[in-house]
């Protein structure tokens, strides 16, 4: 493995256990977000809507917000599986959020299950992937390596 691979690794490890253990507290409590911080909620409302978004709503944000949470769960996995295994990556989002609203639908009575949640944090999280995949493309091309002097 590479030195480079070697500190994406570790890197996606300094910033993944915090944030899955800050999706575990979004979505593994018995109260619901807009429950535990509802001024947050409504600034982010009522800024889009001094913007000009007037059409935005509550289940328009948690769209958004359910996608884009996800987003660094596949670039995370795509970063600490192994490279040749990039296709699994695609599966920890979709399973990553079946165990959560199962957990939710088994063991949190006040918060509501959902297949369109499972459904926006898989787009989420495929989005990841891509992004990764795409960045690590860029990255190894032949164009972006360091120009070499040759001696005439």
């Amino acid at each position: 493995m590479s030195s480079r691979r070697r500190s994406a690794r570790l890197a996606a490890l300094v910033v993944g256990i915090p944030f899955a253990a800050m999706i575990a507290f979004l979505a593994l409590t018995p109260a619901r977000i807009e429950q535990r911080i509802p001024n947050v909620l409504d600034l982010v409302l009522t800024t889009a809507h001094r913007l000009g978004w007037s059409s935005l709503d509550f289940d328009t944000v948690e769209v958004i917000a359910n996608v884009l949470v996800f987003v660094p769960v596949g670039i995370l996995a795509c970063i600490l599986l192994p490279h040749r295994r990039w296709l699994l990556a695609l599966l920890v989002g979709p399973a990553a959020s079946v165990a959560i609203e199962l957990t939710q639908l088994l063991a949190l009575p006040g918060r509501v299950p959902s297949i369109a949640d499972v459904a926006e944090n898989t787009l989420g999280a495929t989005i990841g992937v891509a992004l990764c995949l795409l960045a690590s493309r860029i990255l190894s091309s032949p164009a972006s390596a360091s120009p070499t002097l040759e001696a005439s």
